[in-house]
């Protein structure tokens, strides 16, 4: 028998900002929007990240601005 396989889709991509490890050892990046605090350290080696540029898949963050989100639970 033979099966066509269907092309695959172009994902498109775009230039994103994101936060990379500054060790050396370590390939531990996230996206900007997906970060919860204005300068994150690497879950991966807790070393501090940088700021930098990288070529990704869109992706939309349906949950909005993360950064502004309040640390902690108000009791009241």
């Amino acid at each position: 028998m033979n099966y066509r396989k269907k092309p695959l889709e172009e994902v498109p991509e775009e230039n994103t900002a994101i936060w990379a490890c500054t060790n050396e050892d370590c390939n531990g990046w996230m996206r900007d929007n997906f970060a919860f605090e204005h300068a994150p350290s690497c879950r991966l080696c807790h070393s501090p990240m940088v700021r930098s540029m990288k070529m990704l898949p869109q992706l939309l963050n349906s949950n909005g601005d993360l950064k502004s989100l309040k640390k902690g639970i108000s009791i009241t």
